[in-house]
């Protein structure tokens, strides 16, 4: 057994360098303490008197929570993660004599997070610094709408009749069963898109046509539908609207006709009345810029393991998924970035 050195730890960092840590690149292109105003607004407090350990840094925690959303992971794989993983521990600003947050800690801190609801604060911030960098083209904006799916509940059909009204089973606010209320979602929804059954939300996303930079998102029950929701994602700067068949009705032409977004929404076949060969020709147009949205979205599920969260709540859901936004504009600016 060789003796362990003074320089290990550095020159396992190269090495991992030299085979292009992704954390690293992402590490160097990104001003992290845009982010801390924010952050210590929503996180400040009032001091109780002397002692205590003093809190994490605020922006390194943050960076946990980024690091959570890029590689989909739960509070306790991502303190172990942290333990085991230079690559985490470097982006972190840590070493191996630092001490780690628990996923204790994680989790209060993403909870304070979610009661002073930071995260949309934190992903406009962000947006504003694309916009100084002039990476938003406002050439054209694509919406779609995914699933984002949470663990499924096992509810009786009695209790998903009460809950789908809006309300809470009466056996659940027993005081004997207030441990079983708090794992239960009462706002995620069941919906159904062709074969495929989804539990969860709905992410509703503005992005720009050129950059593939998502501009703005709505979160939803997943059972809304996606053209509820065009109306809050347009705005005064949109130039043009792609989408696809779902957003196609008279109530949405005329939002956009009203907000003067010229709409290039692709059309839609109807029973005893197919499409004509120009509409299809139209569609195939649309398409071209239409389908970069996908890309985005194939992001979320290949490079960042999947688009589910493991929370219970709207609020949280809409944390997470604005987190999860943010994350991916984070990564795309490192592309972009890289480009030149």
């Amino acid at each position: 057994m060789k003796q362990r050195g003074l320089f290990d730890e550095d020159e396992r960092l190269l090495k991992i360098s030299a085979l292009g840590d992704p954390l690293e690149k992402l590490d160097k292109v990104i001003n992290w303490n845009i982010f801390r105003p924010a952050l210590t607004t929503a996180l400040r407090k009032e001091a109780k008197g002397p002692g205590g350990r003093p809190p994490y840094d605020y922006v390194m925690m943050f960076k946990i929570l980024i690091l959570q959303r890029l590689y989909n992971i739960s509070d306790a794989q991502t303190e172990y993660q942290i333990q085991d993983r230079l690559s985490f521990m470097r982006f972190l600003g840590l070493t191996l004599k630092d001490t780690i947050p628990d996923e204790k800690t994680i989790w209060y801190f993403r909870e304070q997070l979610v009661k002073e609801k930071v995260s949309e604060k934190l992903f406009k911030k962000f947006l504003r610094e694309l916009e100084k960098q002039n990476l938003i083209t406002r050439q054209g904006s694509i919406i779609d709408a995914t699933f984002v799916d949470v663990p499924k509940q096992r509810n009786t059909k009695e209790d998903n009749d009460v809950i789908k009204d809006d309300k809470i089973p009466e056996e659940w606010n027993k005081p004997e069963n207030k441990s079983r209320k708090s794992q239960k979602d009462t706002d995620a929804r069941w919906a159904k898109k062709q074969d495929e059954t989804h539990y969860g939300y709905k992410a509703h996303i503005k992005a720009d046509s050129k950059s593939k930079l998502i501009l703005k998102y709505t979160v939803t029950p997943a059972n809304v539908h996606d053209s509820q929701e065009l109306a809050k994602l347009i705005d005064s700067k949109d130039v043009a609207v792609y989408a696809d068949s779902a957003y196609v009705g008279e109530p949405i032409e005329k939002c956009l006709q009203k907000k003067k977004v010229k709409s290039n929404i692709c059309a839609k076949a109807f029973r005893n009345k197919p499409m004509t060969k120009k509409q299809a020709k139209g569609n195939r147009i649309i398409s071209r810029t239409r389908s970069r949205i996908e890309h985005i979205f194939g992001f979320m599920t290949n490079s960042m393991n999947g688009i589910r969260i493991r929370s219970i709540g709207f609020a949280r859901a809409e944390f997470n998924i604005g987190l999860m936004n943010l994350s991916y504009n984070l990564s795309r600016y490192r592309f972009l970035e890289a480009q030149g």
